[in-house]
């Protein structure tokens, strides 16, 4: 979090609303407390943030270390950078926390998406902000 310039921090929090806040129509505090002890993962074009995710250690959310806010711009989702930042912030957690244990909230019709990675869903699905989740792991 310290590492993240003014410049870097203002794109997330303003691609983090556009999608979370606007485009799912979804009131909720986005800004939660937490991105300080957030790893982030971000993928640019141009200079421009258009995938990201945060990432924590075990422990912090989950007993497993665990994926996030996992977005990419809404214009560029033909591109496949959702599969490109999956695979980085998978990478990161192995080097950064050094486990393959990943635990995710993953919203419901994305679960095709996530098992493409190596996820399997776990117990019974829920309501998150009023959008339906399940919880997925890999391991």
């Amino acid at each position: 979090f310290q590492e993240l310039t003014t410049e870097e921090l203002y794109q997330i929090l303003q691609l983090r609303s556009e999608i979370f806040v606007v485009e799912q129509n979804c009131v909720y505090q986005d800004i939660d407390g937490k991105d300080e002890q957030a790893l982030h993962v971000m993928g640019t074009k141009e200079g421009k943030l258009v995938a990201y995710t945060r990432c924590f250690d075990k422990g912090f959310y989950f007993e497993e270390t665990s994926i996030g806010r996992v977005l990419v711009k809404q214009n560029q989702r033909k591109n496949n950078y959702g599969h490109e930042i999956m695979e980085a912030s998978i990478q990161a957690i192995r080097e950064r926390f050094k486990t393959a244990n990943i635990r995710l909230s993953a919203q419901q019709y994305l679960i095709e998406f996530y098992k493409s990675h190596g996820f399997s869903t776990t117990g019974e699905g829920y309501l998150e902000d009023g959008i339906p989740h399940i919880a997925m792991v890999k391991s």
